[in-house]
């Protein structure tokens, strides 16, 4: 299977967005799969969707979900062109602290397995959700890139998700279920939302390891096999992530952000942000620096 695979850059863009023209981008859209959740909403025209083996008829305003390792492939039902919107994201980015609920990536594993938890959804079921919104919304935020527009766009998918996952509640879907089949401890998948809120902190690889109930070697193997880079690499990549923001959208000076980005000095960061950046701090501020 693995000629169906496309790459997605979890990293650099745990979220997507665009708006497909099938008139102007390449159609139809081939199987493959990826690791992202993917959402696709139809604006105009109708779509004939297989998803796992199943097709499904999109029409206007109806939605589907692929989870990821999905093998989904798009095609039109008519002669007439498509336009549909397109958001994908890395569920593992999806933190629902101080809520009752499983995390979000839990119950979407879980429903993933489950029947009652169906992934398309007909424009009457979505009546009463901004879905139209949220996606137009979403591919805007992430094409302008201001000040705080991962949290908007986190913010969003996380509300969409909460609403998709109430319908399957209605239809059956026992979310209390997610605890016992799985917890945060027991999956690699879930250590990056540990490494994005401690990143301030001192992270040793192997008490990630030890989290995950995992050895180290084998720890390490499955976080690069599914990743791309070492959880080292990962480490100092989400480091350099929450120093880039800070040198975007605030004037603090190169010695509180080391700190505040888990860095042991200014002259540690310099370093790595010129490995990853391949200029410094400064540099970089300066380039992106409003005119």
């Amino acid at each position: 299977m693995q000629y169906l695979f496309e790459y997605s850059d979890t990293l650099n863009s745990p979220y997507e967005a665009c708006l497909f023209d099938t008139t102007v981008l390449p159609f139809p859209v081939r199987p493959h799969w990826h690791y992202f959740m993917e959402m696709v909403y139809m604006r105009e025209g109708t779509g004939l969707i297989d998803s796992d083996g199943k097709s499904y008829v999109l029409e206007e305003g109806d939605m589907i979900l692929f989870h990821p390792e999905c093998v989904h492939a798009i095609y039109t039902a008519t002669n007439f062109p498509l336009k549909y919107e397109v958001l994908k994201f890395d569920v593992n980015k999806l933190y629902t602290e101080n809520s009752y609920a499983p995390k979000l990536r839990v119950i979407l594993g879980s429903a993933n397995k489950d029947n009652s938890a169906p992934t398309f959804f007909k424009a009457e079921e979505l009546k009463g959700i901004p879905v139209d919104d949220i996606f137009e919304e979403c591919r805007k935020e992430l094409e302008r890139k201001d000040y705080g527009y991962d949290i908007v766009v986190h913010n969003k998918i996380c509300y969409l998700l909460v609403n998709l996952i109430r319908i399957w509640r209605e239809k059956g879907f026992d979310t209390d279920v997610a605890v016992t089949t799985a917890t945060d401890a027991d999956s690699i998948h879930s250590i990056t939302a540990y490494i994005d809120s401690h990143a301030g902190e001192p992270i040793r690889v192997e008490d990630l390891a030890e989290m995950c109930n995992m050895s180290y070697s084998y720890f390490a193997k499955n976080f690069k096999q599914y990743y791309g880079r070492s959880c080292k690499e990962y480490i100092e990549f989400i480091r350099i992530c929450k120093a880039e923001d800070m040198l975007l959208f605030t004037d603090f000076d190169l010695n509180y952000i080391s700190q505040e980005t888990g860095f042991s000095d200014s002259s540690h960061l310099i370093k790595i942000f010129k490995k990853w950046k391949g200029i410094t701090p400064k540099q970089y501020k300066l380039q992106h620096a409003k005119k």
